[in-house]
């Protein structure tokens, strides 16, 4: 068992029992109680020193960055983010994010919406800049341009006590109900697929959009879905959160990135400030804390070519 699905063994079975709303549907889940000291508590973003002239940089003068970003209950969503009981988020994009902007010296005024709402917000000025694990595709670059900072991929977590195996393409899911986000590179994956089935001659998957992950943990549990489909990062990291759950295995990857108005000045400076961490061995730090050193990417780019 790897580092990151240790560490949500302990620490999300921590977490599920003072968030049953987000872990389940308020039953007994057999997940023994432990103390919320599992999940990652180092601090690795104070020490993290502005860079004058990235500051220098920043548009305007500004001292804070608006920053949309989707709500983050409970721990359905990490290593990305999550809220632990005493309130304060937690998670690989927070400590991300807010060492980005330690480096830049400003500070985040962060909003949330849903993530298939975040993208219009970077493109109409709501936000200035948009986090919510998203990967780089064409469709995206043509609105939207990136400031990477990892590397995640397109994964399947089977409901408890699935007979699934191993799914290596979309057609092994052929008569399976599976659960997702909405506008995400997912959906667009499964529309892309649609057809599949039936020139195999075998009935097509269905799907159920969510916009919260605490809503398909729930689907999962009550066999509503089959399999949910998601960011390989959390669906290994919470593997065991709901007992009987299974990682199927991933079928694609892809960069994820900031993201900013096409053309804003914003791009370039976040990609040399994820590059300053990485320089400095902050970033190094941050993927340490949270066990998933080898999603680390070695140089930010700035809207590279989409895997799909």
């Amino acid at each position: 068992m790897s580092l990151h699905r240790r560490l949500a063994a302990a620490g999300i079975a921590a977490l599920c029992a003072t968030a049953l709303v987000a872990c389940g549907n308020g039953s007994d889940t057999g997940v023994p109680a432990s103390s919320s000291a599992a999940v990652p508590t180092a601090d690795v973003v104070s020490s993290v020193a502005t860079d004058p002239a990235l500051h220098s940089r920043v548009p305007g003068g500004a001292t804070s960055l608006t920053l949309g970003t989707s709500p983050t209950p409970g721990v359905n969503n990490l290593p990305h983010g999550g809220e632990v009981p005493a309130g304060h988020e937690v998670g690989l994009d927070v400590d991300l994010r807010n060492a980005v902007a330690k480096v830049l010296g400003v500070n985040w005024n962060q909003q949330h919406g849903t993530f298939s709402t975040i993208i219009p917000g970077v493109q109409s000025g709501r936000y200035q800049v948009g986090q919510s694990n998203f990967g780089v595709t064409a469709a995206r670059l043509q609105v939207v341009d990136f400031a990477t900072y990892l590397a995640d991929g397109q994964s399947f977590l089977g409901a408890p006590g699935t007979n699934l195996g191993t799914v290596r393409k979309l057609t092994d899911l052929c008569g399976k109900k599976i659960a997702t986000a909405p506008g995400s590179t997912f959906q667009d994956l499964l529309e892309k697929g649609k057809n599949d089935c039936a020139k195999e001659g075998k009935p097509s998957y269905t799907v159920q959009y969510y916009n919260d992950n605490g809503a398909i943990t729930l689907a999962l549990q009550t066999k509503k879905a089959d399999v949910q489909f998601g960011p390989t990062l959390s669906l290994q990291y919470t593997e065991g959160k709901i007992p009987g759950t299974k990682y199927l295995g991933q079928i694609s990857s892809t960069t994820v990135g900031f993201v900013t108005k096409k053309g804003s000045p914003l791009a370039r400076l976040l990609v040399d400030a994820v590059n300053k961490l990485i320089e400095t061995g902050d970033y190094a730090k941050i993927f340490a804390k949270w066990g998933v050193a080898e999603t680390g990417i070695k140089k930010s780019e700035l809207s590279p070519a989409p895997s799909f």
